[in-house]
């Protein structure tokens, strides 16, 4: 039943997201710096993308999941980023309704995605470390495919219950969003509806597609871990810790950033911090993860070096 409260008050059609307008004076530092990164970050990704394509001897499942990985990053980050530079530079707030909620069903199912490919890439790591006479036979170019494709397909399909009942609440009163972007939290606090029963799906679905890779993947490390001890010689363990050291670190970056963002507290002073660590894995971490990815990475080292060696066509 409608309460009588707001019964008679305009229905919100378009959200102001607010921004970064409590440091005004700072916009175009801050639109520039953005703006690099979010250029390095797309270019670094598909960078990546293009080396494993290029060269036949990254065809493998490490460097498939690798190119699903980077492809989520540039389509995660362009979901953000380019309204946020709006934003700061050109004070276009304003964003429909309809045009708020397909930002968060993306950025939900793209966050989602790639928490279920970082415990995918990890299995891949256990199985080439830990059983790896039988990794050819076991990591087969369908099982990849199949463990990629079910990765996005189950992330866009259970954020869709979320946005669907998100879809179905009125919003009215304020129309202002004390964010860059659309995310769950400020959205549900504008509207005059219960929100109980979406908060509690939306927590439901959110939980099991973030703690339950997060799971495999500690126990997949567990795992890997235990086998590199057991290896004799010290050049041994460095070899096998390094096929693995980078997906670590980046599983590192993404779950630090997306848990320390969560547990802070939601109290309006905390407000820009809460922006600040937002920024980390939308902005910031799709950046880092080709540079980790391909600083201590030899193969990647060599695709690159084997495509600049590589005299284009008119000058031979």
């Amino acid at each position: 039943m409608v309460s009588s409260s707001w019964e008679n008050q305009t229905t919100i059609v378009e959200f102001v997201l607010q921004g970064f307008s409590s440091i005004l004076q700072l916009n175009i530092s801050i639109f520039m710096m953005f703006l690099v990164f979010y250029i390095l970050s797309v270019s670094g990704n598909i960078l990546i993308v293009l080396l494993v394509l290029l060269n036949y001897h990254l065809h493998t499942p490490m460097y498939f999941f690798l190119v699903n990985l980077s492809i989520l990053e540039i389509w995660y980050t362009s979901n953000i980023v380019p309204r946020m530079l709006l934003i700061i530079i050109a004070e276009q707030k304003t964003i429909s309704k309809a045009g708020c909620l397909a930002q968060f069903y993306f950025f939900g199912s793209l966050a989602a995605t790639e928490c279920l490919l970082l415990a995918v890439m990890a299995y891949d790591r256990y199985l080439a470390i830990c059983q790896p006479l039988h990794y050819p036979i076991l990591m087969t170019g369908p099982l990849c495919i199949t463990l990629a494709a079910s990765s996005w397909l189950c992330c866009f399909l259970l954020t869709a219950i979320t946005m669907v009942l998100l879809s179905r609440l009125t919003f009215c009163g304020s129309n202002e969003i004390d964010h860059f972007f659309c995310d769950f939290t400020p959205l549900v606090h504008l509207s005059c509806m219960d929100t109980s029963l979406t908060e509690s799906i939306a927590f439901a679905t959110s939980s099991a597609v973030t703690l339950i890779p997060l799971l495999l993947i500690i126990a997949s490390y567990s795992c890997i871990l235990a086998t590199i001890l057991r290896i004799p010689s010290g050049t041994g363990r460095q070899k096998a810790f390094s096929t693995c050291s980078s997906h670590l670190t980046m599983v590192t970056v993404f779950y630090g950033t997306l848990i320390a963002s969560y547990l802070t507290p939601s109290a309006n002073s905390s407000q820009l911090l809460r922006k600040g660590f937002s920024l980390l894995y939308t902005i910031l971490t799709p950046m880092f993860n080709p540079i980790i990815y391909s600083l201590r990475n030899r193969d990647i080292h060599e695709a690159l070096k084997r495509c600049l060696s590589k005299k284009p066509a008119f000058l031979r």
